[in-house]
């Protein structure tokens, strides 16, 4: 196999781990946001881990696409990320800005993979990092709008 398509790949197998840890804190906070915005931010946290859950799959076919296996364990995911998993039960407020903040870190990570793509004229890799940029930009942007 391409050295670079293992660069890229590794990189691409820490974006799986972050995504799919934010993927689960989502699911969690969507079944246990209570108080006063709880519709809004119980319809929200839905909209926002379904479309986690197919990211997931998106960057783990692109993985196997440049021939190395995605991980796909808690174990593997835990050593990969850098978003926590959600501990405890924090309010509603928290929890956005958790959100919010583990979004802008899962965009960086996709930009990080982008350029390394770029690097390796690897438009493909590229693609799928560019559209995890901007979905994660605008869901930390829809968090961060329900704070004020």
């Amino acid at each position: 196999m391409i050295e670079h398509n293992k660069q890229v790949a590794e990189e691409l197998s820490k974006l799986l781990a972050e995504s799919y840890t934010l993927y689960l804190k989502t699911h969690k906070y969507h079944w246990n946001v209570t108080g006063p915005m709880f519709h809004s931010l119980h319809l929200l946290f839905e909209e926002q881990y379904v479309e986690l859950a197919e990211a997931v799959d998106t960057i783990a076919e692109r993985i196997r696409a440049l021939g190395w296996k995605a991980p796909g364990s808690y174990g593997e995911f835990a050593k990969l990320s850098t978003v926590n998993d959600a501990d405890g039960d924090p309010a509603a407020s928290d929890m956005i800005k958790e959100l919010a903040a583990d979004h802008r870190t899962v965009a960086e990570r996709a930009n990080r993979v982008l350029k390394l793509a770029a690097e390796h004229e690897d438009e493909g890799s590229g693609a799928v990092a560019s559209d995890r940029i901007e979905i994660h930009e605008k869901a930390a942007w829809m968090l961060s709008a329900h704070l004020g």
